[in-house]
């Protein structure tokens, strides 16, 4: 039989995905599918997107110094006569 209904199969694709991912890549990858899912079925039943009410770092604005643009100096070239 072809397909993933036998256990073997189910396996052997496991392995697979083991070895080209590698273990500690799989958990990361599962959470980010589940809330992709997740997202697309609240977005389905026409819920709005649950916000996390645990408050994030703060970021603050970074005083940056002006920095000097480069500027592009003409090239003088030579245009030789065409040959007759």
């Amino acid at each position: 039989m072809v397909g993933l209904d036998n256990p073997l199969h189910i396996a052997l694709v496991l392995i697979v995905v083991l070895m080209v991912f590698g273990a500690k890549r799989l958990p990361e990858m599962g959470k980010s599918m589940g809330e992709g899912l997740r997202g697309f079925k609240d977005s389905l039943q026409g819920h709005a997107p649950a916000e996390d009410m645990t408050p994030g770092p703060m970021l603050t604005a970074a005083v940056a110094e002006p920095v000097a643009t480069p500027v592009a100096t003409p090239v003088a070239t030579q245009s030789t006569p065409p040959v007759a």
